[in-house]
C-alpha cells in the first residue's frame, strides 16, 4: 500500500450485490474482507495502490494498469470501471469534461450517457444525461438501447466520476467471510471447478491430494492447485496437503474384495480429508464427484462412500455434465494443465460394484487396517503454495534416484558412449529425436531418461511431463547412474 502522493490511475469497484443483502453489521464485515483481499490482489502483482472503501463503492488508486483485471478477479466484486476523469460535482464542468473527453470517441458512432447521483445536488440525473447527451449529440448519434460507446457518470460524496468501460468482477463472497474446509483434488477438470466454486462462496480452501501415481502427477497436480492460490485465493495462504496413498492402497487391494476396491478407496480418501480437516479447523469436504460420471460416482455409491464422512461433504459439480466442467476450467485456467493429468485407475477391476450399500461398503472397509492410512496422514507433506515458484514446481518432480520396477530407461547420449556402457535394458535414443518423436510412447509406461549431466535429459523430463507422460531425469547423471547399478548387482563394465 502507498501511504502518500498520486497514484496515476483510479479505479471505481462495485461491490457484489449480494453485500447489499445483509445486516448493516455483517455487511460491513463483509466489505472489511472485501478490502484486504483487494490490497492482497494487488500486493501479490507488484502494484502500489491506495484503497478507499465507501458503503456501495471502493475506490482504488493504483500505480499500473494490471490493477484492473487483479480487481476483477478477487471474490465479492461486481464489476470495475477505470475512471477517466474526477472532478467536484458541478454540472457544468461535468459537461464541459465529459465533452473535452469523450467527443473524439463517440465521434460518428453511436453513443448512450448513463448517470447515477447518490446524494443531495441541485441537479439530477436526468439533467446530466440530458446536458452531456446534447453536448455530445454534435459529434454522433444517440442510441440508448445499442450504443457504440457508453459514457458513465457517477456522482457521490461530492465528486463526480466519469468513464465509459466496465470489466466484470468474479462475483460471489469474499473469500474467508465462510469459514474453512478442505477440498480432494486430483488435478483434473472437475476438482479444480469444484474448489473455484466454493472460494467463490466465500470459504477458504487447504487441498487434499491423495498421490496415487508418483511425483509427475504430484507436480501437475500441485500447478493446478497454484492457480487457484495465485490467481483466485486473495486473502488467503493455501496449503496443499500431499498424502502418499501407496500403501494404503497396498492394504486395500490385500484386503477388500476387488469390485468394492474403488468404493473403498474413496472412503479412505475421505478419511484422509477429514483427519487434515480436523487438524485445521475444516468445517467441510468439498469433492469434484458428478452424479453418474464414473462407477464410483453413482448415486448408489456416493451413498456408500458418504456413510463414512463426519463433516458435511459438498459437491458443487454433482448436477453438471463434463462438456459445462470443461468450460468452466478454461475460464478459470486450470483446463490446459488439467488436460494431461492421467488418469489413476490402475486399481479398478473389470466389473466394479455400482450400487453398494452402506453396510457392505463398511464390511469391506473394515478389513483394511486403517494404522496405514493415520500414517500415511501423519507423514503427509504440506506445501505453501502461494510460496512456490516456477523452480520449486519443476525441480523436485523431474528428477529421478532410484529406478522403479517396470520403468523404461532412455539413454540420450550418442552411440558411441551408449555402446561402452549403458543401464541393462536401456533403449538409445538421440536426445533431438526423442523431443520430436516422444509423443508415439506408451503414456501408460514410466520413463526415466539419462543424458551424461542429467541437464539436456532434464529439460526433455519436463516437457514430456507437460505433456501428461511420467518421465525423470536420472539425478546426476551417467556417473550416478553407473553407482545406482553397482550398488544393486548390475553391470558396470563396457558391454
Amino acid at each position: 500500500m502507498t501511504p502518500a502522493g498520486a497514484l496515476p490511475h483510479l479505479y471505481l469497484v462495485r461491490v457484489a450485490a449480494e453485500l447489499a443483502t445483509k445486516a448493516r453489521r455483517t455487511r460491513r464485515r463483509f466489505q472489511q474482507q472485501l478490502v484486504r483481499n483487494i490490497c492482497d490482489a494487488l500486493d501479490c502483482a507488484g502494484v502500489d495502490s491506495r484503497v478507499d472503501s465507501r458503503w456501495s463503492r471502493i475506490l482504488v488508486e493504483a500505480s499500473d494498469r494490471t490493477a484492473l483485471q487483479q480487481i476483477a478477479s478477487v471474490f465479492g466484486v461486481s464489476s470495475v470501471s477505470e475512471v477517466e476523469a474526477r472532478l467536484p460535482a458541478d454540472l457544468d464542468e461535468i459537461v464541459r469534461v465529459g465533452e473535452s473527453l469523450y467527443a473524439d470517441r463517440v465521434r460518428s458512432r453511436r453513443f448512450a450517457v448513463r448517470a447515477r447521483r447518490v446524494g443531495d445536488y441541485p441537479f439530477s440525473a436526468q439533467d446530466i444525461k440530458v446536458k452531456l447527451g446534447a453536448a455530445l449529440n454534435e459529434y454522433a448519434t444517440v442510441n440508448l438501447d445499442h450504443p457504440d460507446v457508453t459514457v458513465s457518470v457517477e456522482v457521490r460524496d461530492g465528486e463526480a466520476f466519469l468513464y465509459s468501460g466496465r470489466v466484470p468482477g468474479a462475483g460471489g463472497l469474499p473469500l474467508g467471510v465462510e469459514g474453512k474446509a478442505v477440498c480432494l483434488i486430483s488435478g483434473g477438470f472437475d476438482s479444480a471447478v469444484a474448489a473455484w466454486l466454493m472460494l467463490k462462496r466465500g470459504i477458504s480452501l487447504d487441498y487434499v491430494f491423495c498421490n496415487l501415481g508418483g511425483e509427475a502427477y504430484e507436480r501437475v497436480v500441485v500447478s493446478v492447485a497454484k492457480i487457484l492460490a495465485d490467481g483466485w485465493s486473495f486473502g488467503d495462504r493455501p496449503r496443499m496437503h500431499v498424502v502418499s496413498f501407496e500403501r494404503p492402497v497396498e492394504e486395500l487391494k490385500a484386503a477388500a474384495e476387488p469390485k468394492y476396491w474403488q468404493v473403498v478407496l474413496k472412503r479412505l480418501m475421505y478419511r484422509a480429508a477429514e483427519a487434515v480437516a480436523g487438524e485445521i479447523g475444516g468445517e467441510a469436504v468439498i469433492t469434484g464427484e458428478s452424479v453418474g460420471q464414473v462407477s464410483s460416482q453413482t448415486l448408489g455409491n456416493l451413498r456408500a462412500i458418504d456413510d463414512v464422512a463426519s463433516l458435511p461433504v459438498f459437491r458443487p459439480l454433482l448436477g453438471a455434465d463434463k462438456t459445462e466442467i470443461i468450460a468452466q476450467a478454461e475460464r478459470i485456467g486450470t483446463a490446459v494443465l488439467s488436460a494431461h493429468v492421467r488418469e489413476y485407475c490402475a486399481i479398478l477391476p473389470d466389473r466394479p460394484v455400482t450400487h453398494a450399500k452402506p453396510s457392505a461398503a463398511r464390511s469391506e472397509e473394515s478389513k483394511v487396517d486403517l494404522a496405514v492410512l493415520d500414517q500415511a496422514v501423519a507423514q503427509r507433506k504440506v506445501l505453501d503454495l502461494r510460496a512456490l515458484d516456477a523452480v520449486d514446481l519443476v525441480q523436485p518432480y523431474i528428477f529421478a534416484s532410484d529406478i522403479a520396477d517396470g520403468a523404461e530407461v532412455l539413454d540420450c547420449r550418442d552411440p558411441h558412449h551408449y555402446r561402452a556402457w549403458h543401464y541393462p535394458g536401456a533403449k538409445r535414443w538421440d536426445l533431438h529425436e526423442l523431443a520430436a518423436r516422444f509423443q508415439e510412447l506408451d503414456k501408460g509406461r514410466t520413463y526415466v531418461l539419462c543424458c551424461n549431466f542429467g541437464v539436456l535429459s532434464a529439460h526433455l523430463a519436463e516437457k514430456m511431463q507437460r505433456a501428461g507422460y511420467e518421465a525423470y531425469s536420472f539425478k546426476g547423471g551417467l556417473r550416478e547412474l553407473m553407482r545406482y547399478a553397482e550398488a544393486r548387482g548390475l553391470a558396470v563394465t563396457p558391454f
